[in-house]
């Protein structure tokens, strides 16, 4: 890892960031630790609000998927109004418009999806026909697959406005990501975490990643000292899966990798909506070849019927 001390000081740095609550927290948080490398640096955050944002009436996989969220930002970084934009590693796409370059990976927070109910403890404590709210056809998939007398409903808006759905009734539960409300300290709202041999979480999830211009090379080391080796490889090999099934939030499909010294082991799956059919399997394989694992991977489901899965996904989203 680079050591900041040694590298000029930039004059200032501005952060794109979305206007959410959890999008402000992981932009603050990036703030802190640039000030903290670069104390004479001016750090500022320019809030956004994404066309993401401003739909919430149609599920994502409708209107675009989660590029929706990084567009206006990356605009933000080619204008030059911003430097860096921060995101969730889960809502940035497979392939970035030429032109952009990820630069750094945060460290993970817990990648778990989190069941949150006011009146249940877990998903098999639902009594049939219960309402379960989110937005991810990767969720829903496996909680169909493993609970089919369940009835899944789309559950859009932030953390905040989907539990206020929850509180006002409108779901017997709803599952969101363990690693946003944890950090909005909202802990306490999660009822069960879902481990991930019952729900794969979504590629990138829990890791913020942090994008710049190509051109920007200046940047390239000032960012450098933000960047979590570990969780870079470990999303890289989820990305290079995601990017061999040409995944996004329109197909339900997941992969998580964990490392320990240098070998890396990842889980994937793809699914049919309703997750009557699934391919699941696991390759191991040393931490350099990240990327190649996750097509590994990749290759293995297609050998198994993922492809014949994804073509009967096209019109039933």
């Amino acid at each position: 890892m680079k050591i900041a001390s040694k590298l000029p000081s930039p004059d200032k740095l501005v952060i794109a960031s979305r206007e959410s609550a959890l999008a402000m927290w992981q932009a603050k948080h990036i703030q802190a630790r640039l000030q903290s490398l670069y104390p004479k640096c001016d750090v500022q955050i320019l809030g956004m609000t994404t066309t993401g944002d401003q739909i919430l009436d149609s599920p994502l996989a409708r209107i675009g998927g989660k590029g929706l969220f990084v567009k206006e930002l990356e605009t933000a970084l080619e204008n030059g109004s911003a430097d860096l934009a921060v995101h969730s590693m889960k809502d940035v796409p497979m392939n970035l418009p030429a032109g952009f370059m990820l630069v750094a990976t945060g460290d993970r927070e817990d990648p778990r999806d989190a069941f949150v109910s006011n009146h249940f403890d877990s998903l098999a404590d639902l009594p049939n026909g219960s309402i379960v709210g989110t937005s991810s056809l990767r969720r829903q998939s496996q909680i169909q697959a493993r609970h089919p007398h369940l009835k899944i409903e789309s559950l859009r808006g932030n953390v905040q406005t989907r539990l206020r759905k929850l509180d006002e009734g409108q779901y017997a539960a709803i599952i969101l990501a363990a690693a946003g409300l944890i950090r909005l300290e909202l802990g306490n709202r999660i009822r069960n975490f879902i481990t991930p041999t019952d729900s794969i979480p979504a590629v990138g999830q829990g890791a913020l990643g942090i994008e710049i211009k190509a051109s920007r090379t200046d940047l390239i080391d000032i960012l450098a000292p933000l960047n979590h080796q570990n969780t870079q490889l470990c999303v890289e090999a989820e990305r290079g899966f995601s990017r061999a099934l040409a995944g996004s939030c329109t197909v339900p499909l997941g992969a998580y990798a964990t490392m320990q010294a240098d070998i890396i082991s990842i889980t994937g799956f793809v699914a049919s909506v309703d997750g009557k059919q699934m391919v699941r399997e696991t390759v191991t394989g040393h931490a350099q070849l990240a990327e190649k694992l996750g097509k590994q991977l990749a290759d293995k489901l297609v050998g198994m019927g993922a492809n014949a899965i994804l073509a009967t996904l096209d019109g039933v989203k």
